[in-house]
């Protein structure tokens, strides 16, 4: 047998022949002689050197493009290899282009190039490769005639009788271009077939390529033998389940025409992946079980929760920032700094295309409009408004839902608020965030942190539905009295925005736009039976009600309605009616005894005592705190319920006073025969903070040096052992609390007078300020004259047994 080697002929060795013809680069397909092709010319280039070519023998050389994107490639962009052809017949299309149909001569090798007239003229050789016959060429070509049989039956996109009527040929360099062209390979792997000149080398890859190509069919062949069965396993259940449904039909069972309903409710929720699978196989589970069974009514009510969450629906939201001020103005009067901050939330939300949900959180004390505020930005943007109230809560599964191994399961109290909006982009108020609490049952606080954070919020689990549900699209308002009563993981995830109180003339005008409109219309009476008057309301706010917010002066109105009502409910037909203004004269008779003396009577200029401003949870309050003198040894008795702080500021207030004695014209002894009691009234309160250091130290230099302290100033703020007066907050509550008792003039500490801009200016006007920054300066202003002016005191009694008397003391 001769070797195979023998039968190669290298192109090198073979006789080379040099032309010069018109070039076209291709892209996307690769042309193999004896091949006829169509293609449709568009490109200028080309255009004109497909003209060039049928002005002279129609021969053209066509080489392929490496990237297919490129409109004008360079020489170095084109394959060196490609294939003279001859245009067979061309067309000119009505775009401009041309379709032509060319038949691939020979293939030739790119030797050079020149650009003329618009085109690529080539160089081209063409090498005649030839081959001698042997035994195993015969071999060769009835393997590769059989391969590719085989593979024309199993691939789908080739005609058979037309390609084996093809590859009958006895040549081995047409049989493998013919076979070649019409296999399913990539620009790459057809280039490098184009490539092999040598004839019996070119048949012998091809014969490598449809081993492959064959594996493949296999492959793909058992692949969809497999889903032809699965898909003959599913037309058999489907057959079975119709059938099914005929007889339940028959019977008069319609289980299944509601299942099919659940099924479709399902695909149309919009639910996530993970839910919507959840669902489908919850629904063939319960589709299996017997319909009285137990398990089947927890599976059914699983179904219809995950149905009843608003999966893909979301209210409209409104972002036009001119009628989102126009309703808050509508809404409430003042809160001017509030309304700001609202506002500029919903300017972010109009600038962002897809943003998450805001978390704000509204502090103040009660009656000062937090929840209305909530509702009148629902009314602003267009979205649901829900409510929850967190007040008591302590149990964690109130916030996530129990797990539905529990008999009586159910989500958390946020799915089910989200199954009331009905929307997935509500405003979501979470009331008294602050008065929750915790137990065995854990800690809902901690629970809420993951709601309340949108880096999380968006993938919530409830523990019921088991499923991730976003919840960043929620616009969550959250509000509380106080802060320190919540965690401070939990305040890192709030927007926190304090509303402080209202002035006696904010609520005026609350109570002349809102309060008595809604009470006149809720006890069924009309302008013509009541009418109020400013000193009216003036005198119900000053009188009946001390409070920062607005509550008790609805609560006092609504009570004067009632009593109009029944006036005119005992009135006869024919008696005309009349109608009753309320005034400051006729306050008495209408709502009883004035519940609130006036202050401006109390406020004489007493010795050892002093008034504070103190700090509440409904918000600021006066704190009048009281000193005398009684024989004894040096003691310091505090009474009134005062927490640590208050106790340790007392003690360092007489440190200072004894440091001072000298300068206030003390005996520098005084205090050995002398016990200090220090009370503050309304002891059944428990009272602490901060901030009663000046007033303390006022007090007791007043009891010491009898010189009274001036009964129209407050004062608040820290005092340190050297009499420097240190900074405290909330400033506007307390300053709020001093103008609604009739206060003229407060001290406060110097560091403050940088919250100024929050202080409303009717308090500014009306009340006189004095920024201190040491004690010194605040007995100057709070006593009756100066310490200096006075004379020595008299020397303290000799020392004795204390008789446990009190000092007298003028009044």
């Amino acid at each position: 047998m001769k070797a195979t080697r023998g039968l190669f002929t290298m192109p090198s060795k073979d006789k080379a022949d040099m032309r010069q013809l018109p070039m076209m680069p291709i892209r996307d397909v690769v042309i193999f002689p004896h091949m006829m092709t169509p293609f449709v010319v568009g490109r200028e280039s080309s255009v004109w050197a497909l003209e060039e070519a049928l002005s002279a023998d129609k021969k053209i050389f066509l080489a392929t493009q490496h990237d297919a994107s490129v409109d004008d490639p360079s020489p170095d962009q084109i394959y060196q290899v490609g294939t003279i052809v001859s245009i067979i017949q061309s067309l000119k299309l009505p775009d401009g282009n041309i379709k032509v149909l060319v038949e691939g001569v020979e293939r030739a090798r790119l030797v050079s190039v020149t650009q003329e007239d618009g085109f690529y003229r080539a160089g081209v050789q063409v090498y005649t490769v030839g081959s001698v016959p042997s035994d195993n060429m015969g071999d060769l070509i009835n393997r590769v005639t059989s391969s590719f049989e085989q593979y024309v039956k199993q691939s789908q996109n080739l005609n058979y009788e037309t390609m084996i009527a093809a590859v009958r040929v006895d040549d081995p360099g047409k049989l493998a271009d013919t076979i070649g062209a019409n296999l399913q390979l990539t620009i790459p792997e057809k280039q490098g077939l184009l490539e092999i000149f040598d004839p019996i080398e070119r048949l012998t890859r091809i014969a490598e390529v449809l081993d492959i190509e064959l594996e493949k069919l296999n492959v793909d062949r058992t692949i969809q033998n497999r889903v032809k069965r699965q898909m003959e396993k599913a037309q058999k259940e489907y057959y079975l389940n119709e059938k099914i449904k005929a007889i339940q039909k028959e019977l008069g069972k319609g289980e299944k025409s509601e299942y099919d309903e659940l099924r479709k409710k399902i695909e149309a929720a919009g639910m996530t992946k993970d839910a919507k699978e959840k669902s489908l196989s919850e629904l063939k589970r319960l589709e299996n079980m017997p319909p009285m069974s137990a398990e089947s009514t927890v599976s059914r009510n699983y179904i219809d929760w995950l149905l009843a969450v608003p999966w893909k629906k979301k209210s409209r939201e409104i972002r036009d920032l001119a009628f989102a001020e126009k309703v808050l103005d509508e809404d409430h009067y003042g809160l001017d700094k509030v309304k700001e901050r609202i506002l500029e939330f919903l300017a972010v939300r109009r600038l962002v295309k897809d943003p998450r949900g805001s978390i704000l959180c509204f502090v103040g004390p009660p009656g000062v409009g937090k929840t209305s505020l909530g509702k009148s930005v629902a009314r602003a943007t267009g979205r649901k408004f829900i409510r929850m109230s967190l007040g008591g809560v302590r149990d964690e599964a109130e916030i996530r839902g129990h797990r539905r191994t529990y008999i009586g399961a159910l989500p958390g109290q946020i799915i089910q608020m989200m199954k009331k909006a009905g929307t997935k982009n509500p405003i979501f108020m979470l009331d008294e965030i602050d008065k929750m609490s915790t137990d065995f049952r854990g800690d809902p606080s901690a629970a809420l942190m993951e709601v309340l954070d949108p880096e999380q919020n968006y993938m919530f689990v409830d523990h019921y539905l088991d499923v991730e549900y976003d919840l960043s699209k929620v616009f969550f308002i959250a509000t509380a009295n106080v802060l320190h009563t919540m965690p401070a993981p939990l305040q890192d995830r709030l927007e926190v925005i304090r509303l402080s109180g209202y002035t006696e003339y904010e609520k005026l005008e609350i109570a002349k736009r809102h309060l008595i409109e809604k009470q006149v219309a809720k006890h069924g009476l009309t302008k013509a039976d009541l009418e109020f008057s400013d000193e009216g309301v003036l005198g119900l706010i000053e009188e009946y009600t001390r409070e920062a917010g607005v509550r008790n002066l609805e609560r006092e109105i609504g009570n004067v309605c009632r009593k109009i009502a029944r006036k005119v409910v005992s009135r006869g037909k024919k008696e005309k009616r009349k109608k009753l203004v309320l005034k400051a004269d006729n306050l008495s008779d209408l709502v009883g005894v004035p519940r609130y003396r006036d202050l401006q009577a109390e406020k004489k200029n007493q010795i050892g005592s002093a008034v504070g401003l103190a700090w509440t949870e409904v918000g600021g309050q006066l704190l009048t705190i009281e000193a005398t003198l009684l024989d004894g040894k040096g003691q310091l008795m505090l009474t009134g319920k005062l927490g640590d702080v208050m106790q340790e500021s007392a003690q360092a207030a007489m440190s200072y006073v004894r440091s001072r004695s000298q300068t206030l014209g003390l005996p520098k002894d005084f205090y050995r025969h002398l016990d200090v009691h220090i009370h503050v009234p309304e002891g059944a309160i428990p009272k602490d903070g901060p901030s009663a250091g000046i007033t303390l130290t006022t007090t007791l230099v007043s009891a010491l040096t009898r010189v009274p302290v001036r009964g129209d100033v407050a004062m608040t703020g820290e005092v340190t052992l050297r009499g420097k007066v240190l900074p405290i907050g909330g400033l506007k509550e307390k300053l709020l609390a001093a103008h609604r008792h009739g206060i003229k003039e407060a001290i406060l500490p110097k560091d403050n007078e940088k919250d100024l801009p929050d202080i409303p200016d009717i308090i500014k006007r009306d009340m006189k300020l004095h920024f201190v920054e040491h004690m010194d300066e605040v007995l100057m202003v709070a006593l009756e004259s100066p310490i200096g002016a006075l004379p020595t005191p008299p020397p303290p009694p000799k020392a004795a047994k204390s008789s446990g008397t009190e000092e007298k003391l003028p009044h």
